[in-house]
């Protein structure tokens, strides 16, 4: 990773050709194409996970140039909302170069800052052995393995993990 990549608050008001708003749309885009990491099928689906009404939102940034992004929210309200719930996308041009582990290592600092005791990813697809890697590699566990509950563009039906770790000290 970069000693230049830093990782602030997604700035709604940076609406520019170049700004937060440009680059999270692109970055949706590029998964949405992929179809192989989240169920939505459309930027609007992703938009509506990632900016909810409880959601805070971040992105790395390097040089000016937004390269990923993650949310973090409730998973659940009320009883169980002291569990977060996190999704991340990091752009394909940056790929490889450490962010998603910078960005995942953020968001536990980031949601133990904002009071949740736990988090969990309801709906890891277990054919993105990158990202099963990666959480495994800073804590989490696979509490369940759902049998092709994901439908893979390419592999079909494809089993899906949820994966869960504490963040209490």
């Amino acid at each position: 990773m970069s000693p230049n990549l830093s990782i602030r608050p997604f700035d709604s008001t940076d609406s520019g050709p170049t700004g937060d708003r440009a680059a999270f749309d692109s970055m949706a885009r590029e998964t949405v194409a992929a179809g192989d990491v989240f169920p939505f099928e459309s930027v609007a689906g992703v938009e509506a996970y990632w900016f909810g009404a409880q959601s805070h939102v971040w992105v790395a940034e390097e040089g000016g140039d937004v390269l990923g992004t993650y949310t973090i929210h409730p998973n659940v309200v009320d009883r169980g909302a002291h569990v977060a719930n996190a999704g991340y996308m990091v752009s394909t041009r940056a790929r490889g170069r450490g962010i998603g582990r910078a960005l995942g290592e953020h968001s536990l600092a980031s949601a133990r800052a904002l009071g949740f005791r736990a988090m969990q990813y309801n709906y890891v697809v277990a054919s993105n052995t990158g990202a099963v890697k990666l959480w495994r590699a800073i804590g989490f566990d696979v509490l369940a393995t759902v049998p092709g509950a994901f439908r893979h563009p390419r592999n079909g039906f494809t089993d899906v993990h949820v994966m869960f770790r504490t963040l209490e000290p």
